[in-house]
């Protein structure tokens, strides 16, 4: 498996909930069906708006997301489903990733 969704699971909300590792087995669960792993990291320092989500795949663009809610689960499977089929990891569509798609706060092209 070459493609990594990484969410941070240090990321503090405002209510004091660390929403990372339970995000991401909610996650694993939808994308299990696809050729992605789901892991959680220290931090992606994004803290000032909690929760970061970032993608990365060998040969692909990789992106890093802020401010994902615990209501995103659904459009984070979604983004997942899309970057798995973009070759070079170009998502050029991201409407299917509905309110992430708002989230993108950085894009780093491939090597």
């Amino acid at each position: 498996m070459s493609d990594v969704i990484y969410l941070c699971k240090t990321c503090r909300l405002e209510n004091g909930q660390l929403p990372g590792e339970d995000f991401a087995t909610a996650l694993a669960e939808r994308v299990s069906h696809l050729e992605i792993e789901v892991r959680t990291v220290a931090c992606l320092n994004l803290c000032d708006t909690p929760m970061s989500l970032a993608l990365r795949g060998v040969g692909k663009t990789a992106y890093l997301f802020s401010d994902v809610a615990a209501s995103d689960v659904g459009d984070a499977a979604a983004l997942a489903g899309l970057y798995v089929a973009a070759q070079d990891g170009e998502i050029t569509d991201a409407r299917a990733a509905g309110r992430l798609r708002h989230c993108l706060v950085g894009k780093i092209p491939a090597i």
